[in-house]
């Protein structure tokens, strides 16, 4: 996996030594508004980043990308993952503190990140789920080129009812 680079922002591949980091940012009670909880510890943390660290799903058919994004005062603001298939099909997370919500942060690493995507692991559909009530998700999303997805896609998808599915086609 490659750092990249998102203006003055550095993504940089997690491994197990972000995991302490990582908790602070990930202990961020509003990042939970509308789903998940946080990590229990640190060691917790430690032992996930531990086993997505190969990359891989077991079976080899995903590749585990995931990156911390590092400010340029050395503090990390947050996460950004992909899940890739080797049919160019990925889905795409991100996590950020809320102190860093509003400033562009998440939009830019995304972006860097579906470059990388495509660059390297020859992603051209990206999908993305997320609450229906986020809407500071969606507007990101929206910011990002994707567009809503259709009915057929939530099936395929295991959307939950509370749920939305966006999409981004090709042209990167």
């Amino acid at each position: 996996m490659n750092v990249l680079n998102a203006g003055q922002l550095t993504l940089e591949p997690q491994t197990v030594e972000h995991a302490e980091e990582m908790f602070a940012v990930l202990s961020d009670a509003a990042i939970y508004k509308y789903e998940n909880e946080p990590p229990a510890s640190v060691d917790w943390l430690r032992n996930r980043y531990a086993r997505l660290e190969s990359r891989r799903s077991a079976d080899g058919s995903e590749h585990w990308l995931n990156w911390v994004v590092r400010l340029p005062d050395s503090r990390l603001a947050g996460y950004v993952q992909a899940t890739a298939r080797a049919d160019g099909h990925c889905n795409i997370a991100y996590v950020f503190a809320s102190a860093f919500w509003g400033k562009g942060y998440a939009s830019r690493s995304v972006e860097a990140m579906i470059a990388e995507l495509a660059a390297t692991y020859g992603i051209h559909t990206l999908w993305a789920v997320f609450k229906e009530d986020n809407l500071r998700s969606r507007r990101l999303l929206e910011r990002l080129a994707f567009q809503p997805s259709t009915p057929a896609d939530y099936r395929v998808h295991g959307v939950e009812p509370d749920e939305m599915l966006m999409t981004r086609d090709s042209a990167f």
